[in-house]
Order: C-alpha cells, then structure tokens, then sequence
C-alpha cells in the first residue's frame, strides 16, 4: 500500500456559528477524505476583499491517499453538505465555510478546477499565519521558500489574533494507549497487511509485516502441497520467529505501538490443515517450544471474511500462486482460527466481521474497523 500523502487545507467561516462550522468541517474532512494529523489554533480576521462580519480561519494537515482533484470535489461537496451556496457572481462574499487546498505535497498543477499550490496563500495573512502553526518550515514548491519566510515576507497587515479555544481531532477518538503491541490476523485475503499499515501510517505504529513473500517453499507448496506442507510450514515457523523476536526487542521511543499483520501462533492453525497427523503432533512439539519464548500481543484482531469475499481479494491481488486456492481450504483455515481463539481464553481477542465491508476503498468502512478495535 502507498504511503498517504501530505496535504494543507485552510479553513474559514464568517457566517452562523463560525467556530462550530469549522469543526463540523474538520469532522468531515476526517471522514472523507483523510486522517487529519495536525490543527492550527483558531485565527479571528478581518473580511478580506469586501465588507461584512470577521472570519474565524484555521489550517490542517491530512493524510490522504486521494488524488488532487478527488480532494477537491470532496471539499466542494462538504462546503454544500454545510450550507454554503457559491454564487455566480465573481468576488469575495461572506459564506458559512470556506476550505482551500493549499498544499499537495510538492506537486504543482494547473487546471480550469484546481490550481496547486493555490495561487493566493502567500498573500493572505489568514491563511499564512495558521499554516506557520503546523507547517513553518515547509517549502512552497514553486516560489521556493519557506512558510515562515512567506509569513515574514507577506504584505498583508490585517489584524489577525488567535482565540482561547482549540478545535478537536476527531482522530483522537481512537485510543490505543492501552496496548504496546497489536496482531492484526485473517484468512488470506482478509486484509491483514493492509489494515496494519494504515493503522501504522495514522497512528504512528511501528510496523511488522509478514515475509511469506520471500519464502521459496510457497509457490512449491501450492503445486505439491504434500510433498512442501512439513518444510514449508518449518520455514515459516522459523522465518516468524526470527522476525518478530527482533522487531520487538528493538525498541523505538518515536512509534507509539507495534502493530502487525500476523502472530506466530499462525503457524500452528496452518499446519494442522496442510500435515498429516504424524508430522503435525511432531510440528506442535517443536511449535510449542518456539511459542513459549515469544512475546504475545496486548490486543489480538481477527477480521473475519466470507470465502466468497476472500477470493474475490485473493484474484484481485494476483499472485499467481495463489490462484488456485480451493473454497474448502479458506473454510479450513477460517476453522482453524476460531477453534484456536476459543480454547484461548486468556487471550484479548476482537473478531470483527468485515464481510459486507471494504475498508481499503471507503474510509468510512476504515474508521468503523477502527471503532470496533478501540471499543472497550
């Protein structure tokens, strides 16, 4: 999955109840669009270009994996969802809110709809003096200087003065203080990988990741499953060990938590679908002397998916390998998981069914997966 990408977008309002139009934005934004990873405080202006009531203005910072224009049409949507009506008429009016993309990345593009960066920040001292607040040092990707420099240097002198009330993240809602290390788990193609590394990307999670891809026993094993199942299943009980026996002893004061698309004890659901029953109660031994050493996670998720849905995911994605998995095996392993959960009760499970949800394509779908992980 591609990393988010930065993006600015200035808010203002001088119309109804400003400040609360400015939240119900940023709450939008939240949902629409992208996380939203840093607020500016609350500016009051001056009515800039014309007359009426002063304007409160503020500047975020969002996360998106959105395209330009797509973030564009959103705002616009989300300035009529809020009530505001863009006139015919050319010039400045008062309105109930107001959302600029200022920034996407360093890119610049010029459009009839869009123009990045916007063309005005650099003269407006609403919009400069919030985005100082979260973004001071980044450069304006045409003029070349700094959003301090720009501030420094901007002819505008309205008064401008911050106000004594914060606007709310709504990101903040999803409280993972009480777990140092979280197991995302799923049939395959559940979404697994997925799910942990956007959860990483907006919650400043260090991130583990699975190297099934690197093992050479895997395309073999789908050909020849009976011949590949024992070696196959060692390799990768020896892979996982090694992998998060390291990710977890090395620590890392600037990641919040550790969350991964996977948990040893996998390898022990796996095997005792693809080994006869000999190698199996060999493999459990050797299993259970591995597992023992091993940190367990705070938090273990199961994300639960129909097999039709999962082969759905399992063609999309396209490895070859994997083409030919039969239904009966992903009933198999959906099996395995659950029988494995309810004979642990000592674990922290959530089994979240995501069967009627895509949470890759609708951020909704997302922070609802995020809400069921974080309800206590």
């Amino acid at each position: 999955m591609e990393k988010p990408q930065n993006i600015y977008i200035a808010l203002g309002s001088n119309k109804g109840d400003k400040f609360k139009n400015l939240q119900l934005a940023i709450d939008q934004i939240h949902l629409k669009i992208g996380a939203i990873k840093s607020i500016s405080k609350a500016y009051k202006s001056p009515a800039f270009g014309f007359e009426g009531d002063d304007f409160l203005n503020a500047c975020i910072l969002v996360n998106t994996h959105m395209k330009p224009k797509k973030v564009m049409s959103t705002l616009l949507a989300i300035e009529k969802d809020l009530g505001r009506t863009r006139g015919k008429k050319t010039g400045y009016e008062s309105r109930v809110i107001d959302l600029d993309l200022l920034l996407f990345e360093d890119e610049v593009l010029e459009t009839k709809s869009l123009i990045l960066p916007h063309p005005e920040m650099q003269k407006r001292l609403f919009v400069l003096q919030p985005l100082a607040d979260i973004a001071g040092k980044v450069i304006h990707p045409k003029l070349h200087n700094s959003v301090i420099e720009l501030l420094e240097d901007c002819e505008d002198k309205s008064e401008i003065s911050p106000i004594n009330i914060w606007l709310k993240n709504p990101s903040k809602a999803y409280d993972f203080s009480l777990y140092n290390y979280i197991a995302i788990e799923g049939n395959i193609g559940a979404g697994k990988t997925s799910l942990s590394t956007m959860m990483s990307y907006d919650f400043n999670a260090k991130l583990i990741l699975e190297r099934f891809a690197d093992n050479p026993f895997l395309p073999k094993f789908y050909k020849e499953p009976q011949r590949y199942a024992f070696t196959l299943e060692m390799s990768f009980l020896a892979d996982r060990y090694q992998q998060i026996s390291d990710d977890l002893s090395q620590l890392d004061l600037f990641k919040d938590f550790i969350v991964s698309d996977y948990d040893v004890f996998k390898s022990l659901i796996f095997s005792k679908i693809t080994l006869p029953e000999d190698e199996f109660k060999l493999y459990r031994k050797l299993f259970y002397q591995v597992y023992k050493d091993i940190a367990k996670p705070d938090l273990y998720v199961y994300l639960y998916q129909n097999t039709e849905r999962l082969q759905q995911n399992i063609k999309k994605r396209g490895r070859n390998y994997e083409q030919e998995i039969e239904d009966e095996y992903l009933n198999k392993i959906n099996a395995g998981y659950l029988e494995f959960l309810k004979s642990h009760p000592e674990f922290n499970v959530k089994i979240i069914d995501i069967s009627d949800k895509d949470f890759v394509k609708n951020r909704e779908d997302y922070l609802w997966v995020l809400e069921q992980i974080c309800e206590v």
